[in-house]
């Protein structure tokens, strides 16, 4: 049985790899059954997605950076490596504890994100793209998301990419922020109202298991 999120049955969605993604980027990768997250995106500095998320901290939108090791020139995000630098891992485990430790769902999930915010022991350094996957799938599995997800194109979808064939989307330089965000419960609103356009862990630590229904809202006024 199809998921209630999928929209679009018959077109393949082409996504670059994000890190905990934003909420307008899996209510995407959410509304279509076939997703290529494309492992081979060439390398951009300015891409920020690929290691940066934002919160809602005490004072506001807070944005969380992985350091990494930057490839050499002309190679892909599939090359570009976490750098262990500063104990970042520290960094966004304070951030998000203080972020979201009083929400409703924060203690009930956090531990399955734990093995991501632990000292980067081992060969260094750690691919940044198996990082990001691993992530991806634990936020799939906890919002729901039943897309077939791939990551690669084949030659033949090259091709239909290259030709604007309106049966494959690129969306790989999207921002992915929402035209119409829709609001939904975040501890923070008191301070600072509502803050659209955040990680979708700011939306699974707040609304927990009606995360899919809120995605299900997003995708209705925007897809």
């Amino acid at each position: 049985m199809s998921s209630p999120l999928i929209k679009y049955n018959n077109t393949i969605l082409v996504l670059p790899p994000a890190m905990c993604g934003s909420i307008g980027y899996y209510a995407l990768l959410a509304s279509h059954k076939n997703v290529v997250i494309d492992r081979e995106c060439r390398f951009d500095k300015r891409r920020k997605l690929m290691h940066r998320y934002d919160i809602a901290d005490v004072n506001g939108r807070l944005t969380l950076t992985v350091p990494i090791v930057k490839p050499r020139i002309g190679a892909t995000w599939n090359d570009a490596g976490v750098s262990a630098h500063g104990g970042w891992w520290n960094i966004h485990k304070v951030a998000l504890w203080s972020a979201y430790g009083r929400t409703p769902f924060f203690e009930y999930y956090i531990d399955e994100f734990m093995p991501y915010l632990q000292p980067r022991d081992g060969i260094q350094p750690e691919s940044l793209l198996d990082f990001n996957l691993g992530i991806d799938s634990i936020i799939r599995r906890i919002a729901g998301i039943d897309s077939n997800i791939r990551y690669e194109l084949s030659a033949k979808e090259y091709e239909k990419l290259n030709n604007g064939t309106p049966t494959i989307k690129d969306h790989r330089n999207d921002d992915f922020n929402l035209a119409t965000p829709v609001e939904y419960y975040q501890v923070r609103a008191i301070q600072h109202g509502f803050i659209p356009n955040l990680t979708i862990l700011d939306l699974i630590f707040n609304m927990g298991p009606e995360t899919p229904l809120v995605l299900k809202k997003i995708i209705d006024k925007n897809l």
